[in-house]
């Protein structure tokens, strides 16, 4: 089961049982599949640092004998930047499960195949010919080009938008935030450019052509399904509003309001020192239940629920979208989308184009995967890169994916992956495959996107509460965060298999560093009343949190240039 830690340390649990991919439902059961430790690993005594304080190896040793989590196999490696010198390491070349800092991995190749301006562009082209009266004799065709978001995140400003708790994330401990935009945005877009096109009726079809890439799952918590079209990340979002007093129902609403969903909402408001207790379940197709209590005087909760179709979804909003912008559509938002009368992708794109929606630049689109560390975007990269070589399916992004790797000089035989976002049994690497990639990304043109993309540490995105507001490492960390944790139904506690942070950090001296901690396979004592499975997570992210301030504060400085190269400007 798959989790990433969230701010304050909470990780929000993995895949529901629904088929639907409704928040709020507890997984029947889960898999132990645990890689133990090598043979002597526990037993490793840390070798002295190399360019750190003398009392740097016991600094780092007292952190990682912390009681709960001593029995846990360690993996570190950090080392200079610049000049790639050892500062400190233990177990460096042995596999650890990283769990979300595979998309450390997944958003590098991105980068370097897409570039960080690139942008995604999704055209609408009309098959059949336009009338002197604005009728369309034929389909609007919509042509799913891999855009992440569709319009549904970008601000004002055009950048992307995301809260510190992604909506994806809903469920656990109820601290999802939903980001203040418009989801509809793209689909506004078109429909507007559509109707400046001149056609004010469509006596054809609605279709949504999703034909970029195979249907692929998603790898980590939250959406399951990987698609070519992502509209408000293919989530129905139910907001949870409490009422004034116990006894008095909650006001539930949903998010895009459209005919594609119906709901059935009943729920309770309890006393104020309650807790949530939210079931969204699936009640056939594209109907959904909403049952439990939320305590008076809280803050409105997030649930979603995940639509069967995104293509049908899709042909929907925009069929919707269409009609508000006054432009009538014979066919109906309630049928299915097909695609089987489409032509070829070739002849498609040879059509007439009506309308185009333009993303912001891909840039944009790593900040939201790494700050909040998106799954299903995550999860739909290795997709993109097949798509970019003619190709349609996993298998061949994630050899497309090794290729890239392999250009910046990571190891192939020191990395393992299943999917793009850290949630398959596949998905292993060294600390030092962790540490090249990240030495090798810092030497990039497009390096600043990259950087400006990760989570910083007590600040922002999945870091915000790593340390304390006073921490001196506080915004001197700039990392992806990583939690995995499954089951076990032996005696109902939990394992994590993985917490892991790996990234870049700036030392009190101004040393820049590169660095990958790991911790796999701790036994949980939760979850237990008052205390859950988030509680005892969130303990290991702050002990990770630890790690970074032990480095920050304890590096001996940089040699300084020799004076004839300081004054020539050398770097």
């Amino acid at each position: 089961m798959q989790a990433e830690s969230t701010p304050g340390g909470t990780p929000q649990r993995g895949r529901p049982t629904d088929p639907r991919r409704c928040s709020g439902i507890r997984a029947i059961a889960a898999i132990l599949a645990i890689l133990p430790p090598l043979a002597g690993a526990t037993a490793q005594e840390p070798p002295p640092n190399k360019a750190g304080s003398a009392q740097l190896p016991d600094r780092v040793q007292a952190v990682l004998e912390t009681a709960a989590f001593a029995k846990g196999h360690w993996g570190l490696l950090v080392v200079d930047r610049k000049t790639g010198e050892t500062v400190y390491e233990r177990n460096a070349d042995q596999f650890f499960a990283p769990a979300s800092v595979t998309k450390l991995f997944s958003t590098a190749a991105a980068l370097v195949e897409l570039g960080a301006d690139h942008r995604f562009q999704t055209p609408v082209v009309r098959r059949g010919e336009v009338d002197a009266q604005g009728s369309l004799h034929g389909d609007l065709i919509l042509i799913a080009q891999g855009d992440l978001a569709m319009g549904g995140r970008t601000g004002p400003d055009g950048r992307l938008l995301f809260k510190d708790v992604d909506h994806t994330y809903s469920g656990g401990a109820w601290t999802s935030e939903l980001v203040a935009t418009d989801p509809l945005a793209g689909m506004e877009h078109l429909s507007r450019e559509v109707q400046a096109a001149g056609i004010k009726r469509i006596t054809g079809e609605v279709i949504v052509d999703d034909r970029l890439f195979d249907r692929a799952p998603s790898s980590g918590s939250g959406p399951e399904r990987v698609s070519p079209i992502v509209v408000n990340d293919n989530l129905v979002d139910v907001v949870i509003q409490a009422g004034k007093a116990p006894g008095e129902p909650a006001t539930v609403s949903f998010s895009p309001l459209t005919q594609y969903v119906s709901m059935d909402a009943q729920v309770e408001t309890i006393a104020a020192d309650g807790e949530v207790d939210v079931k969204v379940e699936g009640a056939g197709s594209r109907r959904f239940t909403v049952r439990g209590r939320v305590p008076a005087g809280r803050a409105a909760i997030v649930a979603t629920c995940e639509v069967d179709d995104p293509a049908s979804f899709a042909r929907t909003l925009l069929i919707e979208a269409l009609r508000r912008h006054g432009v009538r559509i014979d066919a109906s938002p309630l049928a299915q989308n097909s695609g089987t009368s489409l032509p070829t992708p070739s002849t498609l794109k040879a059509l007439p184009k009506v309308a185009e929606y333009t993303s912001p630049p891909f840039r944009e689109f790593l900040r939201v995967i790494l700050k909040v560390s998106h799954n299903l975007h995550a999860s739909t990269l290795p997709m993109l890169l097949a798509a970019r070589k003619g190709e349609r399916s996993l298998k061949a992004g994630l050899k497309r994916e090794g290729e890239l790797l392999k250009g910046l000089g990571v190891d192939p035989k020191a990395i393992s992956f299943g999917g793009g976002a850290g949630g398959t049994q596949s998905d292993m690497v060294t600390p030092r495959a962790a540490v090249t990639l990240l030495r090798a990304m810092a030497a990039r043109p497009d390096f600043n996107a990259y950087d400006a993309a990760l989570p910083v540490l007590g600040r922002d995105g999945t870091l915000a509460k790593a340390v304390a507001d006073d921490s001196p490492a506080r915004g001197h960390a700039h990392a992806k965060t990583g939690t995995f944790y499954v089951n076990n139904d032996l005696d109902g506690t939990t394992l994590m298999t993985s917490k892991a942070l790996a990234g870049y950090l700036e030392t009190a001296t101004g040393r820049q560093l590169a660095f990958a901690f790991f911790i796999n396979n701790v036994p949980l004592d939760v979850p237990k009343p008052k205390r859950p499975v988030s509680t005892a997570t969130g303990e290991a992210g702050k002990l990770l949190g630890k790690l970074c301030e032990v480095f920050y504060s304890d590096s001996e400085a940089p040699a300084p240039a020799p004076a004839a190269e300081a004054a020539a400007g050398v770097k």
